[in-house]
C-alpha cells in the first residue's frame, strides 16, 4: 500500500524537502501503525526543514512531531484497530519518522489514547505547542501561582502556537492580569481577545541595558523565546516569583547574574516536552480535554500536507502565529 509523505533526503550537503509515495516498510519500526488524520506545525519542524537546523541528523526523513489518528494495526495488546490515539514527543519526526504522512508507525510506548471530549482534531490543535503550554502553566502552580489569581503574569512569544494557548489556558483558569509580550503590533487585537489584558512590544519591555535587577513588576512568566528576553524578565521578577522557561528561538545564551535567585528567592524552571514520562503525559493530556480545553479559542489556520512549505518559512521569519493543523487527505 502507498501513501503519501513529506520527505526530506540530503544530496552532499543540500536539503530538499519532496512530498513522495512511499510504503510502510519505508517507516521507522514500531508496534502500532496509525492511519494519520490531522498532525500539527511546531518551531521545531520548521528546524527540522532547515539546513543545519540541528534537529535531524539521519536522511532521508519524514519530520513532523505530532500526530492524531485511528489504529490501523497493532501488535501490542493494549492497542486495537479502529482506536482513536494520539503521539507526541520522542523521537517522533526527528529520528524516527513522523507525523507529516498519511500512515505513521510508532512504538506502543509512545501512543496515548484520545482522552475522552477531545476530537482527533482537537488534540492536533494542542499537539507539542498546548503540551508544553500545559506543562508550563503545571509548572508555575507547583510554585505558588493558584495562591494569587491577580498575579501578574507575562507571557512570551505571545503569538506563537505556545504562546497563544497558554495565553487562554490562563485566561480560562480564571487569572485577571495577563501581559502578552510580542514583537509584533499587529496582534495585538487578536491576543487580548484569546485573554491577554495588556500587550507589551518587545521594545517597550527590554531596556538599553539590562541591569542584574530592576524594579519588579512580574510575578510569574512563561517564556518561550530565550536569550536576551529571558535575562530581562529575570531582572524584574518579584521577590519569590518563577518563569517557566521552555523555548530558545531568541537564542540558547543567557547572559545574567545570581543575583534574583539569592536576593529574591527566584525559580528559573526548565520545560521538557519530549521525554515526559508517560503518566505525567496522560495526566496533563486529560487537562487538555478538561480544565485547560480552550480548542475554541485558539488562533488557527488549517493546511494540507502540500503547503507546509509556506508555514515553516513563516515560523522562520517570524511572521506565522497561532496554531497550524495540518489536515491528511
Amino acid at each position: 500500500m502507498k501513501f503519501s509523505a513529506l520527505k526530506i533526503n540530503k544530496h552532499e550537503e543540500n536539503i530538499a524537502l519532496n512530498i513522495e509515495e512511499t510504503t510502510i516498510d519505508a517507516l521507522s519500526q514500531g508496534e502500532v501503525v496509525i492511519q494519520v488524520a490531522y498532525s500539527s506545525v511546531n518551531y521545531k519542524d520548521s528546524l527540522a526543514v532547515k539546513q543545519n537546523g540541528g534537529v535531524i541528523r539521519t536522511y532521508p526523513m519524514i519530520p513532523g512531531i505530532d500526530l492524531s489518528g485511528t489504529v490501523l494495526s497493532s501488535q501490542d495488546d493494549r492497542f486495537k484497530k479502529s482506536d482513536k490515539v494520539l503521539v507526541t514527543g520522542y523521537g517522533l519526526g526527528v529520528t524516527h519518522t513522523g507525523g507529516f504522512a498519511q500512515i505513521a508507525r510508532v512504538p506502543a510506548e509512545w501512543v496515548i489514547p484520545l482522552p475522552d471530549n477531545l476530537s482527533l482534531k482537537e488534540a492536533m490543535l494542542f499537539g507539542t505547542a498546548g503540551f508544553t503550554a500545559a506543562l508550563s502553566i503545571q509548572a508555575l502552580e507547583q510554585h505558588g501561582l493558584p495562591q494569587n489569581k491577580e498575579a501578574t503574569i507575562l507571557v512570551t512569544g505571545a503569538s506563537g502556537g505556545v504562546g497563544s494557548l497558554a495565553i487562554a489556558m490562563l485566561k480560562k483558569l480564571g487569572y485577571g492580569n495577563i501581559i502578552a509580550l510580542s514583537r509584533k503590533k499587529t496582534v495585538t487585537d487578536s491576543l487580548k481577545k484569546i485573554g491577554a489584558t495588556k500587550v507589551l512590544l518587545l521594545d517597550e519591555f527590554i531596556p538599553e541595558k539590562i541591569k542584574p535587577l530592576a524594579k519588579q513588576a512580574i510575578d510569574f512568566a512563561i517564556d518561550t523565546v530565550g536569550g536576551e528576553v529571558t535575562c530581562a524578565l529575570l531582572s524584574q521578577l518579584s521577590y519569590g516569583g518563577s518563569i517557566a522557561i521552555c523555548g530558545n528561538a531568541a537564542g540558547i545564551k543567557l547572559n545574567t547574574t545570581v543575583l534574583p535567585f539569592i536576593l529574591r528567592g527566584t525559580n528559573l524552571l526548565g520545560i521538557d516536552s519530549v521525554n515526559v514520562p508517560m503518566n505525567q503525559r496522560v495526566a496533563i493530556w486529560q487537562r487538555l480535554a478538561t480544565d485547560l480545553n480552550v480548542s475554541q479559542q485558539a488562533l488557527t489556520n488549517e493546511i494540507s500536507l502540500e503547503e507546509l512549505s509556506t508555514i515553516f518559512d513563516q515560523l522562520q521569519s517570524g511572521t506565522h502565529h497561532g496554531r497550524t493543523i495540518v489536515k491528511m487527505k
